[in-house]
């Protein structure tokens, strides 16, 4: 698990590797991760946009940029968390994932960035 708080917003994240989706031999390695925002903040905001960073441990890269997340743009008061769960295909047992989310603070529409932690996918059999 991965924890990190960027503008008073709190960004948990839970990966995990799901066997039965994936196949070393084809190479598709499946992971989802369980995600928890929280507004540690006093003003009411929502979460836009979404970019993610993606690497695979071959060297390849992909981002990932879109609204909200889930088709979800969640609005959080001071104290509120919002929690989805999303998954990621990859095609080396090892990689990791890092982003930002685009945010607003709808008292005056000012926008920020809160930094998503990085954090790694590795399938259990590689650590063997």
């Amino acid at each position: 698990m991965e924890t990190l708080i960027t503008n008073d917003i709190k960004i948990t994240v839970e990966p995990r590797y799901e066997p039965e989706y994936s196949n070393a031999l084809e190479p598709k390695f499946i992971f989802s991760y369980h995600i928890t925002i929280e507004n540690l903040g006093r003003e009411e905001v929502q979460l836009v946009r979404r970019h993610w960073q993606i690497w695979d441990s071959n060297g390849t890269v992909r981002e990932v940029e879109g609204e909200g997340v889930v088709g979800e743009q969640p609005i959080l008061q001071p104290g509120e968390f919002y929690s989805y769960s999303s998954w990621c295909q990859f095609y080396t047992p090892i990689g990791k994932m890092q982003g930002t989310y685009l945010m607003i603070r709808l008292s005056d529409q000012h926008t920020f960035h809160v930094d998503i932690p990085p954090f790694s996918m590795i399938a259990p059999q590689v650590l063997n």
